[in-house]
């Protein structure tokens, strides 16, 4: 029986405001730089449908062509290169080293937790309230951006946590660009 289970971490970028839409602010060098310095500890990405399209094709693009900047291009290329798990009724197929789930994203985890190896950062905001409900999440890295936008996907829907969570600040950093990455373990 395995005694030590996998960390599993929350990464997202987010306004002041908390609200994670990607269309409305592009991070800086060094954000690009902070998450792939923790994609180095993850071995497995496990994505909802939106965060996974979002995603890719555009970062597999990047990393096949080259065609970012030398930051973005060394994040695609660490993001492209990690097995990768999607969670999704309605998608037909998925590429870039990953693997289609189908249903019971609680128990996918779970059993993901339980094997061996690296973290595992979940990449979804629609999973997030279920995923904490079931304990799973055991640290987030949120980059707050110095911009408030009123608008778009909050980070967490109101009413959708069943109960507090509270979390332990670990490490704060604060980037040139005014950003401002915390690092939280859960209590």
């Amino acid at each position: 029986m395995n005694t030590t289970m996998r960390t599993v971490t929350f990464g997202m970028n987010i306004s002041l405001d908390g609200y994670c839409d990607h269309t409305i602010f592009k991070p800086s060098e060094e954000v690009h730089d902070y998450f792939t310095s923790i994609l180095a500890e993850v071995d497995l990405l496990f994505f909802g449908r939106i965060m996974y399209q979002l995603m890719f094709p555009y970062w597999s693009d990047v990393a096949k062509n080259q065609s970012g900047t030398a930051d973005e291009n060394r994040f695609s290329q660490r993001l492209t290169a990690i097995d990768k798990v999607v969670i999704s009724r309605s998608l037909d197929k998925v590429e870039d080293h990953a693997r289609l789930v189908r249903s019971n994203p609680v128990a996918e985890l779970r059993k993901l937790k339980q094997q061996p190896g690296k973290k595992i950062s979940v990449d979804s905001v629609s999973l997030l309230p279920e995923l904490i409900a079931a304990d799973l999440i055991d640290e987030f890295h949120l980059v707050v951006h110095p911009v408030m936008v009123g608008k778009g996907r909050p980070l967490i829907e109101g009413g959708s946590l069943l109960e507090k969570l509270d979390l332990k600040l670990v490490d704060t950093f604060v980037f040139k660009s005014g950003s401002v990455a915390l690092h939280y373990w859960k209590k």
